[in-house]
Parts: structure tokens; sequence; C-alpha cells
């Protein structure tokens, strides 16, 4: 067994200034982001808490443009539907969100969760089978926190139809669609989420 690491206060104290500054980001550069880099991210996800260490996460990038162009058919057609429900002063200002960055992210992955995976055993998951799907959660978090470091921003786009990804990415039927990530180089940085900013939770 390796001597554990010792984190100091200033390591602590940039800790949470990384937490701070982990913001959910819409506004991209379109500037590439080396190939490299976003092996490492990947890479580093292994080094995430599983359920039985099944390490259900599969990372799909979406880079064809056939892909991104059904990904924002079906955000289009879902903001719609999310627009529609809103009435007065709360629609003017959904409308006025900007909620995605499918157009400019150069990087883009739809994450899933294997529910087929034979690894781990099933250990962990027998009473509570949706920890599969919270692996996949913690994963995603930990690359976005690693993307923050590096200068990369990360946004979780949620407003898609889970059927239509899977059907446009050709999925096998027992994955499940957890998120669809953006990735790239922020235009603008802030310690405040955009929805707070925009008053989102004000009225």
């Amino acid at each position: 067994m390796s001597e554990p690491p010792v984190f100091d206060e200033g390591f602590a104290r940039q800790f949470e200034e990384l937490l701070r500054w982990r913001r959910d980001v819409r506004r991209f550069k379109r500037d590439a982001v080396p190939v490299e880099l976003i092996e490492m991210l990947l890479a580093q996800t292994s080094l995430s808490p599983s359920v039985g260490h099944a390490q259900p996460w599969r990372w799909i990038p979406v880079a064809e443009p056939a892909q991104r162009a059904a990904v924002q058919e079906s955000f289009g057609r879902c903001n719609a539907d999310a627009l529609a429900s809103y009435e007065g002063e709360r629609a003017a200002l959904y409308a006025r969100l900007k909620l995605e960055g499918l157009r400019e992210a150069p990087v883009q992955f739809a994450v899933f969760c294997d529910h087929g995976t034979g690894r781990g055993h099933g250990l962990g998951r027998r009473t509570m089978p949706e920890m599969l799907d919270y692996s996949v959660v913690a994963a995603i978090t930990q690359f976005w926190l690693s993307a923050r470091i590096h200068g990369l921003g990360v946004g979780w786009v949620s407003i898609l139809d889970p059927d239509e990804i899977a059907k446009t990415l050709e999925t096998p039927p027992e994955w499940k669609l957890v998120a669809y990530l953006c990735v790239g180089w922020p235009e603008e940085e802030g310690d405040v989420p955009e929805l707070v900013r925009a008053g989102w939770e004000r009225g």
C-alpha cells in the first residue's frame, strides 16, 4: 500500500474554488480541443467510484454532422414543449435562456449507463439497481471537475428525448442515456450559475 497524500489547507481552499467555478457552460468558443486532453480526462473516469466496481459508463463521441443535427432537432422539439408548459413572464424568461451549446461546442458526448454489464457480478445493486446510474453520474462529475482544472467548460443538456438519441447513435437496448455533454473552451467564465444571473428562481 502506498502512503496516502496529505492535502493541506492551501489545497483545500483551491478545491473549494474549483467547486465554485465548476459551472454549467452553454457558450463555447469553436476552437478545437486537443485529442490528448480529452483522452486523459476520459482515462481519469476510471478512478471514479462505481457500484461493485462495475464501471458501467459508456462515453459515445458525437461528431458526425448528421448525428449532431439529429440531436439539435430533438432539443428543438423538447424545448418547444417545455416552453409551452410555462405562461406569462415565466414563459418569456424561459424563451430568453440559452440552455445548450449544441451548435458551438467542438466536443460532444452522449454518456450511457450499460444496464447489461456483467462487470461487478451484480454486487451492491440487487435491491438498488439505480446504483448503476448513480455510478455514471459520479464519473461525469469527476470528468467535469477535471475538465475545469484544464480550463475546459462542460454543459449538461437534458432537454432531449433519450429514445431519439439512442436511435440516432444506434446503441444497444440495454444502454440508458444519462447525460448529453457539450465540452469546449468557454466564451466567458464566472462563479455564479447562469440561471441565477438570469433570475430564473426569482418571483
